[in-house]
């Protein structure tokens, strides 16, 4: 028979899966065009600290349904009880089939860019896409094959590590998380014991603070990771909403640091126009050791970032197959290794396959935003449901400023799902130009409800 979940998962764990998700490789991508949007030196440290506060008013809305329902699934138990059964199958549809493996391919991608700088085995060996519309390819396009291999890599390895056991897995991510953060707070060290040296300025258009802060909400996401594993956290009436807390604060203050250490050392001119700003930064100091440096330090980034994923993501398909027939293999816990085998090995199997045909990190993130936005805000409403449909819970913590918080949070849901369809339909230079990567999403999502359907009509029946 099937094990259980244990809770193997202490306080410094928890943080540490939370920390280790949300700092990828997002903070190196983003902070320039931050930096332009904010328009001058000390609106790049408040729009930070403004995403920090907007993560946390989400972090505490999902503290509150954590602990109040501590079980596997994060999202797919909340949205199951505040509106049906059918919600909370969507949710795991959505994140069996686009959204984890799109977060997964993603941090794959930024991990083989920088991967690439360090060692390229096949510097000129390209993949020929073609004029695919499907693909969105008006022209020939191609795509390195070192980049695809290197972004497969760790998802077959961290797949693996995953699979043998609970153990493997956490210490993994506590590991690469404890690394990351001591590189960021190198840099933070190498800026002020630097020359502060600014590359001269480049010519630049304008940012929009509209779009600057979609980055930085984009650079804080994953706070939420820590639900979906809520049923294997140790007191979880109080570790929960400590981890979720400290997680969300720790990720701000280290967000602040390292960009005091970009504006410190190149100046807000040289911030906002630098090409590779954690690079520039170091390489004031080191200038031949610094690109390489940095280059490895993004590289643990993103596999922490890959590693947590992969953990939580496989819980939301376990608590899917759990209870519905459709996806029953899914929901077994494997009784020697301790994990859900099944559903990990999927999971990977479909982030490999979305890495093969989006071929890019942008397409990864604008092909899952909107439903990722959707589900939060779904989720960040059923704390106001959940209260009046089932007042008699037991809420070990409550969202302070209810339901201010709760409701500022869906806003801020709403304008992203809506930039990020603007930006997908909106032909080049200023989008994507690739309308089908919001409309197959959104086809995936209406192939759920026929197969909930199928799945409810089977259990019927047996």
């Amino acid at each position: 028979m099937a094990k259980a979940p244990k809770r193997q998962l202490s306080l410094f764990d928890s943080t540490c899966l939370i920390v280790g998700i949300i700092i990828g490789a997002g903070i190196y991508k983003t902070a320039p065009d931050v930096a332009k949007g904010a328009a001058c030196w000390w609106g790049v440290l408040v729009i930070w600290v403004a995403g920090g506060l907007l993560s946390l008013c989400g972090a505490l809305g999902y503290a509150e349904l954590a602990s109040a329902y501590p079980r596997e699934g994060g999202d797919y138990v909340y949205l199951s009880r505040a509106y049906g059964r059918w919600a909370g199958f969507l949710f795991g549809w959505m994140q069996l089939a686009v959204v984890r493996p799109c977060d997964i391919a993603a941090m794959a991608f930024a991990f083989a860019t920088y991967a690439r700088m360090l060692y390229d085995p096949l510097p000129n060996v390209l993949v020929p896409y073609g004029k695919l519309p499907f693909l969105g390819a008006s022209a020939e396009a191609t795509v390195p094959c070192s980049l695809l291999l290197y972004a497969g890599l760790p998802v077959v390895v961290l797949t693996a590590i995953n699979v043998l056991g609970v153990r493997e897995g956490k210490w993994t991510q506590n590991v690469l998380t404890t690394v990351k953060a001591l590189g960021l707070l190198a840099i933070v060290g190498v800026a002020v014991l630097g020359p502060r040296t600014p590359p001269a300025p480049e010519p630049g258009g304008g940012f929009p603070l509209s779009v600057a802060l979609i980055l930085v909400l984009f650079t804080f996401g994953g706070w939420n990771e820590m639900a979906y594993v809520a049923a294997e956290v140790q007191n979880p009436r109080r570790n929960i909403v400590r981890a979720l807390v400290l997680g969300t604060v720790a990720v701000t203050l280290l967000y602040l640091l390292v960009n005091g250490a970009f504006l410190w050392t190149l100046g807000y001119d040289g911030t906002a126009t630098s090409k590779a700003v954690a690079t520039d930064t170091v390489s004031a100091l080191f200038p031949t050791l610094g690109g390489r440096a940095i280059s490895a330090l993004v590289c643990i980034s993103a596999l922490g970032a890959i590693n947590g994923l992969i953990f939580t993501g496989a819980r939301i398909s376990y608590a899917v197959g759990a209870e519905h027939r459709a996806f029953r293999a899914l929901g077994r816990w494997h009784p020697r290794t301790g994990t859900p085998v099944h559903a990990l090995v999927v999971q990977g199997l479909l982030a490999l396959c979305l890495i093969v045909a989006l071929g890019s990190f942008v397409d990864t993130i604008i092909y899952a935003a909107p439903a990722v936005y959707a589900f939060y805000l779904a989720t960040t409403l059923s704390v106001i449901v959940l209260r009046f449909r089932e007042p008699g819970v037991d809420r070990p913590f409550r969202v302070p400023g209810y339901p201010l918080v709760p409701l500022v949070f869906c806003g801020v849901c709403g304008l992203l799902i809506y930039k990020s369809v603007e930006y997908a339909v909106t032909p080049v230079p200023f989008g994507l130009g690739k309308p089908w990567i919001v409309a197959v999403p959104f086809v995936v999502l209406s192939l759920g409800l026929p197969i909930y359907w199928l799945s409810r009509l089977g259990t019927a029946q047996e």
